[in-house]
């Protein structure tokens, strides 16, 4: 006798998202994080790297202002890193890259030392769009930062011969 499936069964299965290859064709191996100039002066350390999630850490000393305190465009270039590199592995798996074209932040509390750690969710991403929402919190876990980065999707370069 077959059963019916339940309504959990039929939400989890409608929950589940499709892999770029299963929603836009044909699939290219997700790009791993690479640390640039900037990424690597700040001290950044890459925890987790995925389209759907970037985790990061970085030190607080070496990337203060004049008062002492986290300066707030690290926070907001550790913002952008985190939101690029997700959509970059979205994108790459289109055979596409991002470019960023949006980004805010709000500043909820100042930090003098540590680390922060730093947590870019999909928000959306699409064929052309990418969206991440960007939390930074301290080492006891408190808000530091939240940042939106959005992220247009282009065909990637051919590679000249």
């Amino acid at each position: 006798m077959h059963e019916d499936p339940t309504r959990a069964d039929v939400r989890a299965e409608n929950a589940r998202v499709a892999s770029p290859a299963e929603e836009f064709g044909e699939a290219y191996e997700p790009w791993i994080i690479e640390l640039g100039e900037l990424d690597e002066k700040m001290g950044v350390v890459v925890e987790e790297q995925s389209a759907e999630r970037v985790v990061a850490t970085m030190p607080v000393e070496g990337n203060r202002q004049s008062l002492g305190l986290l300066h707030g465009g690290a926070s907001v270039a550790l913002g952008k890193m985190l939101g690029s590199w997700a959509a970059v592995i979205h994108g790459s798996t289109m055979g596409k890259v991002a470019v960023g074209v949006d980004i805010n932040a709000t500043h909820h509390r100042g930090v003098r030392s540590g680390f922060v750690t730093a947590t870019a969710t999909v928000l959306s991403a699409g064929r052309s769009v990418a969206a991440y929402d960007v939390a930074i919190v301290d080492d006891e876990g408190r808000r530091v930062c939240t940042s939106r980065i959005t992220c247009v999707l282009r065909d990637a370069p051919t590679k000249a011969k």
